[in-house]
């Protein structure tokens, strides 16, 4: 045989097996193994969603980046949040942890496809500083999303709907910050003409959005709003028959909870709003990991409440699994956590009665296995185990088991800077994203409104001054008028006087004289 031909059956073989999922012989992906048994996911489930939980540092992070590299393997995208800053390793190849090495050898994974390798990730962060910046503009977000992020009351909320409305009617593009801070001096320069339509707009509520505007500018909103925004296309991307693992970077968001939450939930909606109906699949489309997941039921408005919870219900009939992770069940609200079919259940502590009462909980949760207690099984667990109860062909929960998580086939921990820089970079989709975009929005189109406005008035106050000229032009011409008049009848009533008063005596003696000589 050629050496050029057998080098290239080689070379598809291996790309071959660094493809293979670590599949059973019934199709299912192997997560973890517990008690001689291999615990599979059905791909065929994984839409259904799922639930991480445990205590901090237990290894929730590490099951999620089990999970992704299962999905990634199963030429399933991924979008996951990292919190901690330690999946980026996933772009590199594990088996440097000693420690990882002596598991695989000792559960004899490399026998069931496992392989260390490297994974396609496409790194994403507001801050563009760990990842191409991630934007939306302000009309995708939508007034109820905005109304959390800035923390209005209703009234308030319902003033954010009526601008939404208007900017809607007269064809305004809200794109960034700027934008609405335009249309709320329009606002409340016309609010008398406005409120025709609209109805009554409070100068008050106006200034309450103002102000909130100001400080999520502050937290990094201006960045976030922006063009171009995020082609959701892009994040159904594959490389090499692997799902490209979309990882957004959310340290440094975390400072500000309701903006990493938010950002996350447009994410979630424009997914829902876009993807068209699938029905079941074999697998899904795309799996979302929302770390920090208790972050997004904290005093949620019931409007956004019943919104998330529709969302939940209804995604995963267009092909998309979500999975929240966090430290306890009860973070969940019941209405969603019922929703969540594939539940993984690292150690809680109990501390205190209130802890106590979320281990019960978190015990309630799973079908119960005959042949231990399930709450102190999860008060025991070690760090890598976990209970895991996936769902069966049919749907149903199966017996919790109690596991040891299968180790990641890529790096455990984070990439070195230069490393991510370069993955950054070198990114096919680095040109699209890398540089903010301006184009004409509401800013550009009322400040034009405002500059002819403006113009208009001066070109007026320019005209009515010059009527206002003429008018005192006129008022002094006819007071000359009034006193020449006045002048001149005041002569008239001199002169007569004189005469009177003079003459007339002389003339009066005249005619006497002259009849007193007859």
């Amino acid at each position: 045989m050629p050496e050029a031909l057998l080098m290239n059956i080689t070379a598809t073989l291996s790309s071959a097996i660094l493809r293979r999922p670590m599949y059973d012989q019934q199709g299912r992906a192997l997560i973890a193994l517990g008690q001689g048994r291999e615990i599979c996911l059905l791909p065929a489930m994984a839409n259904r969603h799922g639930l991480i939980t445990g205590a901090t540092g237990t290894g929730k992070t590490i099951t999620l980046q089990t999970m992704a590299e299962t999905f990634s393997q199963m030429g399933v995208p991924v979008l996951a949040a990292d919190v901690k800053g330690d999946l980026s390793g996933i772009a590199a190849p594990g088996g440097r942890q000693e420690g990882v090495r002596q598991r695989v050898n000792d559960w004899r994974l490399e026998e069931k496809g496992f392989v260390f390798q490297s994974f396609p990730v496409q790194f994403w962060d507001v801050f563009a500083e760990q990842g191409l910046p991630l934007r939306a503009s302000l009309s995708s977000l939508g007034p109820l999303l905005l109304s959390r992020l800035l923390t209005l009351n209703e009234t308030q909320s319902a003033l954010l709907s009526v601008l939404f409305k208007m900017a809607q009617d007269q064809s305004l593009d809200l794109v960034d910050i700027k934008d609405l801070r335009q249309l709320l001096q329009y606002t409340a320069g016309n609010s008398a003409d406005l409120a025709a339509r609209y109805g009554h707009i409070s100068s008050a509520s106006l200034g309450a959005i103002q102000r909130s505007l100001i400080a999520l500018e502050q937290e990094g909103g201006g960045l976030f709003f922006a063009e171009p925004a995020l082609d959701i296309s892009d994040l159904f991307r594959r490389e090499h028959g692997k799902g490209v693992i979309n990882i957004l970077a959310a340290g440094k968001l975390m400072n500000a909870p309701r903006l990493y939450t938010t950002l996350l939930l447009w994410l979630l909606n424009q997914l829902f709003l876009k993807l068209p109906e699938e029905g079941d699949t074999d697998k899904p489309k795309l799996v979302f990991f929302f770390d920090e997941a208790h972050l997004l039921f904290r005093d949620p408005p019931k409007a956004l409440l019943e919104k998330i919870l529709q969302t939940v219900r209804l995604i995963r009939s267009k092909g998309v699994g979500v999975y929240f992770i966090t430290q306890s069940p009860g973070d969940i609200p019941e209405a969603v956590l019922s929703q969540l079919g594939n539940r993984v259940q690292h150690a809680l502590r109990s501390y205190t009665p209130k802890d106590q009462q979320s281990l019960r909980a978190a015990a309630r949760s799973f079908r119960a296995n005959p042949s231990f207690d399930t709450g102190q099984a999860i008060a025991g667990l070690t760090i890598g185990e976990a209970l895991i109860s996936f769902l069966d062909d049919k749907g149903a929960p199966a017996v919790v088991e109690r596991t040891l998580v299968v180790p990641p086939q890529s790096q455990i921990g984070p990439l070195a800077a230069p490393e991510l820089r370069a993955a950054i970079i070198s990114s096919p989709l680095y040109a699209r994203y890398a540089a903010a975009e301006e184009r004409i929005s509401a800013y550009e189109i009322l400040t034009g409104k405002e500059n002819i406005r403006s113009g208009q008035q001066k070109a007026e106050e320019r005209s009515g001054g010059k009527e206002k000229i003429q008018r005192e032009e006129e008022k002094l011409r006819l007071a000359r008028e009034r006193r020449e008049r006045k002048d001149k009848a005041a002569g008239k009533k001199f002169w007569g006087g004189v005469v009177k008063s003079v003459l007339a005596p002389f003339i009066r003696q005249f005619f006497r004289s002259l009849f007193k000589t007859r």
